[in-house]
């Protein structure tokens, strides 16, 4: 099941459950659209995937314990291991592969 973390491991945003801005990678390394884009450049600093909107799970349980309430978001917040200088050398390694190919 998808752990919904708290926070952008990035900037440290808060980003509730229902987060508009939401981004995660195929292992579910968080962070806002704006570093995604301005920070990043969909370059996940932690595998090298790029990203994907954040589903939303859904409030209301519709199916038998299948809710937000029955299954609820992550408290751990998490933050990145490298530093910014260290993300950006990354980033400019891979951010012209398409996601696809890396």
């Amino acid at each position: 099941m998808l752990i919904l973390k708290p926070n952008c491991e990035c900037c440290d945003k808060d980003l509730p459950p229902d987060a508009p801005d939401a981004m995660i990678c195929s292992f579910e390394c968080t962070f806002c659209r704006t570093c995604v884009e301005d920070v990043l450049h969909n370059v996940c600093p932690n595998c090298g995937g790029g990203f994907e909107a954040r589903p939303v799970r859904p409030r209301s349980e519709h199916r038998p314990g299948v809710s937000l309430t029955q299954r609820p978001p992550s408290d751990e917040r998490k933050h990145l291991k490298y530093s910014r200088a260290e993300v950006a050398d990354f980033a400019d390694m891979v951010k012209d592969i398409p996601p696809g190919e890396r």
